[in-house]
C-alpha cells in the first residue's frame, strides 16, 4: 500500500504535462522562409526607412515583438521595416551549396565502405 500514492502522483504529473513536441507546418514554413529571406535592421545611408505596418510610434519592446526595427532618429523612437540582407543570403547559399557538394563527395566512399562489408 506504500507504493500506491507514488504511482498516483506520477499519473497526475503526466496528465498535466503539455505535449509540445510536434512542430507545426506553419512554423517549419516560417523557418524556411526566414532562412532564404534574411532581414537586418542595419541600414545604409541611401536606404529610406519605411514605417512598420503595426505603427510607427511603438516602444522598443513592441517594435521587436512585431518583427520591426527600432531606430533613434532625432529625439523620438520610430519603428521601421527591416531590410533584405543580401550578404547574409549569399553566405547562407554558399554554405548550403558547399555542404551539398561535401555530402555528394563523401557519398561514394560511404557506399563503397558499406558494400565491402
Amino acid at each position: 500500500s506504500g507504493f500506491a500514492p507514488a504511482t498516483q502522483h506520477v499519473l497526475e504529473k503526466s496528465e498535466v504535462a503539455p505535449s509540445k513536441s510536434h512542430v507545426k507546418l506553419k512554423d517549419a514554413y516560417e523557418i524556411l522562409v526566414s532562412f532564404f529571406r534574411p532581414m537586418t535592421c542595419r541600414h545604409k545611408d541611401e536606404q529610406t526607412l519605411i514605417p512598420c505596418r503595426v505603427g510607427e510610434d511603438l516602444n522598443t519592446t513592441d517594435c521587436l515583438e512585431n518583427n520591426c526595427c527600432p531606430s533613434k532618429t532625432s529625439s523620438e523612437l520610430k519603428c521601421h521595416m527591416p531590410f533584405k540582407d543580401d550578404m547574409q543570403l549569399t553566405f547562407r547559399l554558399l554554405v548550403l551549396v558547399a555542404g551539398g557538394f561535401l555530402i555528394l563527395g563523401c557519398l561514394p566512399f560511404c557506399c563503397c565502405a558499406c558494400l565491402q562489408r
